[in-house]
């Protein structure tokens, strides 16, 4: 079986019928137990409409971590134009999952205007509603995590801020949570048995490591996702 629990760092966890699928029967225990985010985090209030569809252009800010690896397959999966957006020693990383196109943000800016997109899922959080609407289509869709955010409320502000502004703008803008669906779980294993995705697994820790594979994810360092064997 492979999906998610609340407690992640044990030797064993409960978890509800509803939040698992068997794991994928070509894949190993480890990139079974790499957290399938994308088969449950999804856009939230006006932006969960924004479903990827064949021909629309998505833009994915962070996709070499955990979430933008999946996020980068799934969107090619279903046809979308893709761009990704990373550091400079994810670019590689991010072009071989199959995006069309990468942007090194260290170098260049995705919102200069050149460039609009159907659905920008900002998985990072660290960059201004305004700044990402410049690269928003007219009619687009949003989905972002709440990271960045005023001193008080952390990121909770930008995401009250991104519902509010809805209400008064074409464009749909929401925040990216998560929801633990069997059925997308089921989506998601038919794609890993297809080979279609496969989870990109940086390096392992023990369990006895915890603390250090949290300060090597927070440092910056991890591609894509880094695990702890169970």
């Amino acid at each position: 079986m492979f999906g998610t629990c609340r407690r992640p760092f044990a030797e064993y966890a409960c978890a509800r019928a509803h939040r698992l699928a068997p794991k994928p029967a070509n894949a190993q225990l480890r990139a079974g137990r790499g957290r399938p985010h994308l088969g449950r985090d999804r856009p939230s209030g006006s932006a969960r409409q924004g479903k990827v569809r064949a021909g629309q252009r998505v833009l994915i800010i962070g996709a070499g971590g955990g979430v933008g690896t999946f996020a980068v397959q799934l969107a090619k999966a279903y046809g979308a134009e893709v761009t990704g957006v990373c550091s400079t020693a994810k670019t590689e990383l991010v072009r071989s999952l199959g995006a069309d196109h990468v942007v090194d943000y260290t170098q260049e800016d995705f919102a200069d205007g050149r460039n609009r997109h159907d659905i920008i899922l900002d998985i990072a959080g660290n960059r201004s509603l305004s700044h990402l609407r410049r690269a928003l289509a007219p009619e687009g869709t949003l989905g972002s995590w709440g990271r960045r955010g005023g001193k008080w409320f952390g990121g909770i502000d930008r995401q009250l801020r991104a519902q509010m502004l809805s209400l008064f703008v074409r464009q749909k803008l929401g925040t990216l949570i998560a929801i633990a669906r069997k059925d997308d779980l089921q989506v998601l294993r038919e794609f890993l048995e297809a080979g279609t995705v496969k989870p990109v697994v940086d390096r392992t820790f023990a369990l006895s490591e915890v603390a250090e594979a949290i300060r090597y994810l927070r440092e910056g360092r991890a591609r894509a996702r880094s695990s702890s064997p169970v």
